[in-house]
């Protein structure tokens, strides 16, 4: 293996065994991005947002969209990179532990208030490099998420389409494989 500071390879990433404690090892350009195990309330949308997603997909007659949390996504591997979203939508049956981009149709995170701006841009801008469809970015305070904001890609950038506020009730989002309606109170504890 190469030196323990980098660069590493996807290939690198896939050989490593799983984190005994909950934390997420992603890869950005050759280098190792760790982030701590999520927190409950995190794991708590994470798992009630999935639900929520199954289920449309359910209504809009999609048995062909799968949608799950935690699974790497092969960025890039020329460029070193490889993510792994708090949760997704994949165009392709969910057997192994990470997929291609071309397989995404819909990645998302759910931001901790200690996130960076760096980690928030980093994964923005990756997923849009690689042409995933739609991205959902969530931001939560203590108890849970309190803004979802949906974008689309346009022109191989993100463009806000639309946004779901705490106390806004409930709304649909269309800048996704299929519509979803939701209520961000729905995703707190």
């Amino acid at each position: 293996m190469q030196h323990e500071l980098g660069p590493f390879t996807v290939a690198d990433w896939h050989a490593l065994p799983p984190r005994e404690d909950g934390s997420r090892l992603e890869l950005i350009e050759g280098y190792w991005l760790v982030t701590p195990a999520p927190s409950g309330q995190h794991q708590w949308a994470e798992s009630e947002l999935i639900r929520i997603l199954k289920s449309a997909l359910r209504r809009a007659g999609r048995s062909d969209l799968y949608a799950l949390g935690g699974v790497g996504v092969e960025i890039n591997v020329a460029q070193q990179s490889a993510l792994i979203p708090d949760f997704l939508v994949l165009g392709t049956p969910p057997v192994g532990s990470s997929f291609r981009p071309e397989h995404v149709l819909l990645a998302g995170e759910i931001w901790s208030p200690g996130n960076t701006f760096r980690e928030k841009q980093d994964k923005f801008t990756h997923f849009a490099a690689v042409g995933v469809p739609f991205f959902w970015s969530i931001t939560q305070d203590r108890r849970g998420p309190d803004e979802l904001t949906a974008y689309r890609l346009e022109d191989g950038h993100y463009e806000v389409r639309e946004q779901v506020l705490l106390g806004s009730g409930r709304k649909a989002v269309t800048a996704a494989p299929v519509p979803v309606e939701l209520d961000v109170a729905d995703l707190r504890l």
